[in-house]
């Protein structure tokens, strides 16, 4: 064989090795971006606690198995500016749980505890949507719960629910947190005692079904971040609420030495709020003390479907469609709130 020859066959060889190395990548490239295509990030690569609760979304499924999972429509993640964030979403009607007249897309803790031993919960979070139907007379209305602690035994009551809330046609909704008396005995006499944070408390409503009280100046609104910390710890619990542009406000409320134990101790915002329905309970002295709680994070809707008339405080009247979801989330009469940010843990000794 010539010289010649044998560069002409080396010069085809190599060509061909090329060739082969050439379409082989752009076939790994190919594949690469078909997967990264098809690739789905769940809530629990965005925020990865999520091993630790169990879930009951607005369609009244339940899951204890949080890793890899996400159901659209109700929990799942989407990016916004590059940034990831978890979607809680939640019709004013559904499946509710056993205890409650409300839907929810909500985590509940798996370990639970008891005051002496505490927890810890934190939150960074958006609203993005809550019901804009409802009647404006009710506190409920117009209203989602972000976060709380719930009681496991006794009487099943809340030492907190963190709400937002919104009147149609303002700009800017109102942040609050209630806590829910431990009542001494029989429960139909229980209330909640509400603080504003940013905005108005909860009993700030309007003077009929259609008419709305004072924006608040100082409010939130939909879209706008805002983080929180609940830290029980040795039975006390600190409350801590940020947002950039808004004052920091902190709280402290002792879990186990209730402040409500005689009627005088009732304060003026119940007598007012709760006149219709005659819940005018007292606490147990020990408040929670003792009890088994648990946290629980994500959108519990406050606004259902049921007549005002019967209950003025959480009887909201919103249009549910018939119960028909898709048609609920058309037409504005569900919940929304995404979180890019969340821990829990053990309580933690207050830093002064």
């Amino acid at each position: 064989m010539s010289i010649k020859m044998s560069k002409s066959l080396f010069l085809i060889f190599l060509l061909s090795c090329i060739a082969i190395v050439f379409f082989s990548c752009k076939k790994t490239v190919k594949t690469l971006e078909l997967k990264q295509e098809n690739s789905t990030v769940y809530p629990s690569d965005v925020i990865p606690f999520m091993d630790k609760w169990k879930i009951l979304l607005g369609d009244g499924t339940h899951t204890d198995s949080l890793l890899n999972y996400e159901k659209k429509d109700f929990f799942y993640v989407v990016n916004e500016n590059d940034t990831n964030w978890v979607v809680y979403k939640t019709p004013n009607s559904g499946i509710t749980s056993r205890t409650s007249s409300n839907t929810r897309t909500e985590l509940g803790e798996k370990k639970h505890w008891i005051p002496e031993v505490g927890g810890k919960l934190t939150g960074t979070l958006k609203v993005q949507h809550v019901s804009t139907s409802g009647d404006a007379r009710v506190a409920a209305s117009y209203s989602v719960v972000v976060g709380q602690i719930h009681s496991d035994e006794g009487n099943e009551n809340e030492p907190i629910k963190i709400f937002y809330k919104k009147f149609p046609g303002h700009t800017k909704g109102s942040v609050f947190w209630n806590y829910e008396i431990n009542t001494a005995g029989e429960n139909s006499g229980r209330w909640d005692f509400s603080t504003a944070v940013w905005g108005h408390d909860i009993s700030v409503v309007g003077d009929s079904p259609d008419t709305y009280p004072t924006e608040p100046e100082d409010g939130i609104a939909l879209g706008e971040e805002f983080s929180y910390v609940i830290n029980v710890y040795k039975g006390v619990m600190y409350v801590t609420f940020t947002s950039e542009g808004h004052e920091t406000k902190t709280y402290t409320k002792n879990l186990l030495k209730s402040d409500f134990t005689k009627k005088e101790d009732i304060p003026e915002q119940i007598w007012t709020l709760y006149s219709t329905l005659g819940r005018d309970g007292v606490e147990r002295d020990s408040a929670y003390a003792g009890e088994i709680q648990y946290f629980k994070q994500g959108a519990y809707n406050q606004t259902n479907g049921k007549d005002p008339e019967k209950n003025i405080v959480y009887y909201t009247g919103s249009e549910t469609y018939g119960g028909d979801i898709a048609k609920q989330y058309a037409n504005g009469c569900y919940a929304e709130v995404w979180f890019k940010e969340a821990t829990v843990g053990p309580g933690e000794a207050p830093k002064h």
